[in-house]
């Protein structure tokens, strides 16, 4: 029970970690990015990077909880659901920024990605 617990913990901290060092690497290297950031007018262009980084940290978080929980699939289901909890008020206070199709595929990707994340581990062993 604790290690999956930790499991779940060190999940989400690896999302967070993954999307910051991510967010700030667009900061640096995307001309552009940083001033529309402010006021989350984003292109097209941004708000597909910005699913790639969503992506990117779901599968880092997934991979990291199969690592850590040794193949516990409850717990990759409860990281996925926690994820979309912590984020749906999130996306309720931007949601007049970005098109529909934006947050139902941020949303709805959250468990599938993060199971396929967890997949990753599996099959490597």
């Amino acid at each position: 029970m604790l290690r999956t617990v930790i499991a779940i913990v060190a999940g989400l901290i690896v999302w967070i970690v993954v999307a910051t060092l991510v967010n700030l690497l667009f900061r640096a290297l995307w001309r552009g990015y940083a001033e529309v950031e402010i006021g989350m007018n984003f292109t097209l262009a941004m708000l597909l990077g910005r699913l790639l980084l969503g992506a990117l940290s779901s599968l880092c978080a997934g991979f990291t909880l199969a690592w850590i929980a040794k193949g516990n699939g409850r717990a990759v289901i409860v990281l996925g659901v926690l994820l979309t909890v912590l984020f749906i008020p999130i996306h309720y206070q931007v949601w007049d920024n970005f098109p529909l199709a934006y947050h139902l595929i941020f949303l709805l990707s959250l468990i599938p990605v993060t199971f396929l994340g967890a997949r990753l581990y599996s099959v490597r062993d």
